[in-house]
């Protein structure tokens, strides 16, 4: 591996079935994802499961909040564990952590902390979908946690093509390493 393992976790950011679902080359990302999974169970780095989920009618969504107020009538008509769960191509393992979070971070609302410092995580390595949203909110708040970070610029999607690429070429590399997954793993 191109980066130190020790004191390291994959994080796999929602890649809910649903999630996965809305994106037109999905395949292509969750081989990504798939191979990034297998390279981290391999070098014993913990692989840790990030989904963004809601109660019933999604009542933790505020009328203020204009980007989750926009999919709360989809929440209506589907239960939450039909919406939180991973896609199969890259589901975990059942010794594996999946942490609910609330809002965009994997922050936001969720224990990750806890379960970081329970296994004296100082590096993440992080995947998801999308890149203007997951990735982009949690490189920013673990940025200011002083986590040392690595993005797996193809193994992360966004609708927006441009914005992805954006993203991972002129934002990431201020606050992460910027690295496919064939380098991470090399």
């Amino acid at each position: 591996m191109s980066n130190n393992k020790d004191n390291t976790a994959l994080l796999v950011m929602d890649m809910q079935a649903p999630i996965v679902g809305m994106l037109p080359e999905s395949a292509a990302i969750t081989a990504k994802v798939a191979q990034a999974i297998a390279s981290a169970r391999q070098n014993n780095i913990p692989v840790i499961y990030v989904v963004v989920g809601f109660r019933q009618g999604a009542p933790e969504i505020s009328a203020n909040n204009k980007g989750f107020m926009t999919s709360k009538p989809m929440f209506a008509n589907i239960s939450p564990a039909d919406f939180t769960a991973i896609h199969p191509t890259v589901a975990p393992l059942e010794n594996e952590c999946v942490v609910i979070k609330r809002r965009v971070s994997a922050f936001s609302g969720s224990d990750l902390e806890v379960i970081l410092r329970a296994f004296n995580i100082q590096h993440l390595v992080l995947t998801g979908i999308a890149t203007s949203g997951v990735v982009l909110s949690t490189v920013r708040e673990a940025s200011d946690k002083d986590y040392r970070l690595t993005v797996l610029s193809d193994a992360c999607a966004d609708r927006d093509e441009e914005v992805h690429r954006v993203l991972n070429e002129k934002v990431f590399p201020r606050q992460a390493d910027v690295l496919t997954v064939a380098q991470w793993t090399a």
